[in-house]
């Protein structure tokens, strides 16, 4: 933990006030903030080390990119919360405007490399969602079958562009999107940029060992995202470590078709899912099927599997 005296010496200088309120705005790139603050990056690497240094931001890497975010809420709130009262007592920050139109720049340069992303990659994703129902139906159907519960903390396994942050964020009282491919963190990154910055986090991490603890959510969804696994009951196992009791797991994918050329086309390891083969999966990890949903209109069936984590782990029979 850092000593008051490193918290109040990082204070004490214009530019690092001006990263504190940037990483607040977005998570951002030491090039990213050297572009917005005008200053060289290995200038701004320093003023950057002392903030993390006294807990007032923290690195959060993704590949081969590191990106910077604020510190642990419990050892910043109180702080930022001082820094906005004597913002606003003093007539705010002459900086400001000028960062607010450079971080627009940044954001619009975030906005371009996602364009060019979908856009070489539009053919083949039209095809795949050519196959099944529309997307609109399918988040509808997802909106309808969390409704009656309260989201509370989510986590989105396998976030890929962050689709379902944003179409779950708004009703859940904290996001997490988890997502091993830097490339996808970065196109979710570009799609949340405009919603506050700190209600959601993104981080990288494998489906079957996530960093984050047990039973720190309320909400987990896995959208689309099994049929790329070959052990999805991993997956599935790792889901259920992170919700409380109570929780309640989502899982949206297909059921099972015989389209083999998704397995060459689209690395998909695996064609569908029964709804026993599901239900075998959450009982093993103690979480207990609650609802079904199925979707058709198209040669791939979409399933939606809702499970709610057991108050108690059931007990497991003991062979002699």
């Amino acid at each position: 933990m850092s000593k008051p005296l490193d918290t109040f010496r990082a204070l004490a200088d214009p530019t690092r006030l001006r990263i504190i309120a940037l990483l607040r705005a977005m998570e951002l790139s030491v090039g990213e903030l050297a572009q917005v603050v005008g200053q060289s990056q290995p200038r701004v690497s320093r003023h950057v080390k002392i903030l993390c240094d006294a807990g007032l931001a923290q690195r959060r890497k993704e590949g081969s990119w590191v990106f910077l975010v604020p510190g642990l809420p419990e050892a910043t709130q109180s702080i930022f919360a001082a820094i906005d009262d004597g913002h606003a007592r003093s007539g705010g920050d002459h900086w400001a405007v000028a960062d607010t139109v450079r971080l627009a720049a940044v954001r619009a340069d975030r906005t371009r490399a996602a364009e060019r992303y979908f856009s070489d990659h539009a053919e083949q994703w039209d095809t795949l969602r050519s196959l099944h129902v529309a997307e609109s139906e399918v988040e509808a159907a997802i909106l309808k079958l969390l409704g009656s519960h309260a989201i509370g903390r989510l986590i989105d396994i396998g976030t890929g562009t962050g689709r379902m942050i944003e179409l779950l964020g708004p009703h859940a009282r904290h996001a997490t999107g988890v997502d091993r491919s830097p490339e996808m963190l970065r196109l979710a990154r570009s799609r949340l940029d405009g919603s506050n910055a700190a209600h959601h986090q993104l981080l990288q991490g494998d489906v079957t060992d996530l960093p984050l603890p047990g039973s720190s959510a309320d909400t987990v969804i896995i959208h689309q995202v099994l049929h790329y696994l070959p052990a999805p009951e991993q997956a599935i196992a790792e889901a259920a470590r992170l919700l409380g009791e109570g929780g309640y797991l989502l899982v949206a994918d297909f059921a099972p078709h015989d389209h083999e050329e998704l397995r060459t086309q689209d690395a998909h390891a695996r064609l569908g899912f029964s709804d026993s083969q599901m239900e075998s999966w959450f009982q093993a990890s103690d979480v207990m099927m609650d609802r079904i949903e199925t979707l058709g209109g198209g040669a791939l069936t979409v399933k939606l599997w809702l499970g709610k984590r057991a108050s108690q782990p059931q007990l497991k029979a003991i062979s002699a």
